[in-house]
């Protein structure tokens, strides 16, 4: 009988390596566009918090009181606190008001890192502009 070395050839331990370097460039680009849609979920879901923040501040604290009858900007940091992951420096919010407790917002992400094409399918009223994703919205008061 023949004595064999214990061990594996180069052949059997290159194979390995051949299967292992396929499964690598399979699952990349897969793991590379679930974060890129994880990226671009947080940010919509971001806004719509922060719309959803502001206006149910209006309604609580009263519009004119709370928000006021100018045009003005949203001070970010009440608001952070009911968002996950805010970074205040990313986002800025601005409103209008119209007259008879209407007011119209527009909040802006700046950050940058995202797919714009992505957040504006989740979001029908997000639109892209020189300063970020824009997303508008108006609600009333009364």
């Amino acid at each position: 009988m023949k004595n064999r070395k214990r061990g594996f050839s180069l052949v059997e331990l290159l194979i390995v390596l051949a299967v292992i370097a396929a499964l690598i460039a399979t699952i990349t680009p897969v793991a590379l566009n679930a974060i890129k849609k994880s990226k671009a979920t947080q940010v919509a879901q971001n806004l719509k918090t922060l719309a959803s923040s502001i206006e149910n501040k209006a309604y609580v604290d009263g519009g004119e009181k709370a928000i006021g009858t100018s045009t003005s900007t949203v001070n970010m940091t009440n608001l952070a606190s009911f968002v996950r992951d805010l970074n205040e420096s990313e986002y800025k919010a601005e409103y209008i008001y119209s007259g008879d407790g209407v007011y119209t917002v527009t909040i802006t992400y700046k950050g940058g890192d995202v797919d714009e094409s992505l957040v504006i399918g989740m979001l029908q009223n997000a639109t892209t502009t020189t300063d970020g994703i824009e997303y508008e919205f108006s609600f009333s008061t009364y």
